[in-house]
C-alpha cells in the first residue's frame, strides 16, 4: 500500500514537468543550442532548492519518516570519472532529447517511440552493471 504515495508524488511531478514545459523536446533543443533560458533556469531552481534542502536536513539533523537519521555522506573531489559520465549523460540527453525521468512521462503521455528510448536506457544500465568491476573507480 505505501506505493501508492510514490505513485502519487509520481504523477504530480509528471504534471508539473510537463506543464513547466521540461519535457519538451524544443525546450531541450533550445538550451542545447545556447537560444533560451528557460531549461537553465528549471535547473539552476533544482540546484538552489536541493542545496538548501540539504542544508536544512543537516544543521536541524532531520530523520526519515521511520525515525531515523539521514546521513549524507561526503563525495569524493570532482574526477576524471564524474567528467566521463557526465559527458555520456549529457551526449545521451542531446542525442534523444530526454534524460531519463521525462522517457516515462512522454511515454505516459502518449508519445511511444519513448519506448526505444527507455530500453537503450535500460540496456546501457544493464552493460554498465555488467561491466562495472571491471571499469577504472
Amino acid at each position: 500500500m505505501n506505493f501508492i504515495k510514490y505513485l502519487l508524488v509520481g504523477f504530480v511531478f509528471g504534471v508539473v514537468l510537463t506543464k513547466a514545459e521540461a519535457v519538451s523536446w524544443y525546450r531541450i533543443y533550445e538550451m542545447f543550442q545556447f537560444d533560451s533560458f528557460h531549461m537553465y533556469g528549471i535547473i539552476m531552481t533544482a540546484i538552489v532548492t536541493g542545496v538548501i534542502g540539504i542544508q536544512i536536513i543537516k544543521r536541524f539533523n532531520i530523520k526519515d519518516i521511520k525515525g531515523s537519521p539521514i546521513q549524507i555522506l561526503d563525495k569524493e573531489r570532482g574526477t576524471f570519472r564524474y567528467w566521463i559520465g557526465g559527458l555520456f549523460f549529457g551526449l545521451g540527453w542531446a542525442l534523444v532529447g530526454s534524460c531519463p525521468g521525462p522517457i516515462y512521462i512522454l511515454i505516459g503521455a502518449g508519445f511511444m517511440s519513448l519506448g526505444f528510448v527507455l530500453f537503450g536506457a535500460l540496456f546501457g544500465t544493464f552493460i554498465y552493471g555488467y561491466f562495472k568491476d571491471k571499469l577504472p573507480h
